[in-house]
């Protein structure tokens, strides 16, 4: 599932697009949105609330919000009006036209339309967003320390704990900050460094257009999906293992010397 890093330039994909625009046609091909017609509104922009997509619009004098969610395979692209698109027509889920671009979603896994007055509905229970400017980093700490007990790494994928953080960056801020992710959030020697780093790593996903967190070389990591592998600091094989409760077990990775259960 795409991180909070990926689903901000998807965000900025859709802006280029669509942005300041009016809509030719629409197109959804989502069952309670199958009659919905948007031609005519005004896209104002896209914005990102950890994983999710929010394209706010104008249209007949309403504020509205398409949400979308991109799930295990969805993406959003953006062509020129005219040109083939770069997947299967019938993976189609929202088709979203202008005189120039036609913006399409496949294979989205989530698809709604609300007031934009109403977006607290789908957003309100989430955590604080990292890539947000505005991150309430004491409003995260508090959700993050409200269980000490709790296995680090199922909190951090938490999205009512803190917004935007996969598998990817679970297992490399973990190493980052030698916690163990399958211990207890009480064992982290200092949680705040830990949501700055998180941050930080998400903000380098965006300037370098994929999660790059060992040095400046693109695609760079330390332990995730390094199982076996030789940890980059040490050399020490890393290994794997599972996080969070039985019916959403993700995988991680994790080195046992970098990252000591004895430090739990």
């Amino acid at each position: 599932m795409p991180e909070g890093d990926a689903v901000f330039l998807t965000a900025r994909r859709l802006d280029r697009g669509l942005a300041g625009q009016i809509l030719t046609a629409t197109d959804f091909r989502w069952p309670s949105l199958a009659t919905v017609d948007l031609g005519g509104a005004t896209v104002h922009g896209t914005g990102t609330h950890g994983k999710h997509l929010l394209t706010r619009l104008e249209h007949d004098g309403r504020s509205l919000t398409l949400h979308t969610h991109l799930k295990m395979e969805g993406v959003w692209r953006v062509v020129d009006a005219g040109r083939r698109w770069p997947r299967p027509a019938h993976e189609a889920r929202v088709v979203l036209k202008t005189g120039d671009r036609d913006a399409v979603g496949f294979a989205l896994g989530v698809v709604e339309l609300v007031a934009t007055a109403d977006e607290d509905s789908i957003i309100g229970h989430l955590g604080p967003d990292l890539m947000a400017k505005d991150f309430d980093e004491q409003e995260a700490l508090r959700r993050l320390l409200a269980d000490p007990e709790r296995p680090l790494g199922e909190a951090l994928l938490d999205q009512t704990v803190v917004a935007g953080i996969g598998t990817i960056y679970l297992a490399e801020v973990c190493f980052l900050q030698g916690a163990h992710p399958l211990g207890p959030v009480s064992a982290v020697r200092d949680p705040a460094r830990l949501l700055q780093r998180a941050r930080q790593l998400l903000r380098n996903g965006v300037y370098y257009g994929r999660p790059t967190t060992a040095g400046e070389r693109k695609g760079a990591v330390w332990v995730f999906r390094r199982q076996r592998q030789s940890c980059l600091r040490c050399g020490t094989p890393i290994q794997v293992g599972e996080v969070g409760p039985e019916t959403k077990r993700r995988t991680t990775y994790w080195c046992p010397s970098c990252q000591p259960e004895s430090s739990l």
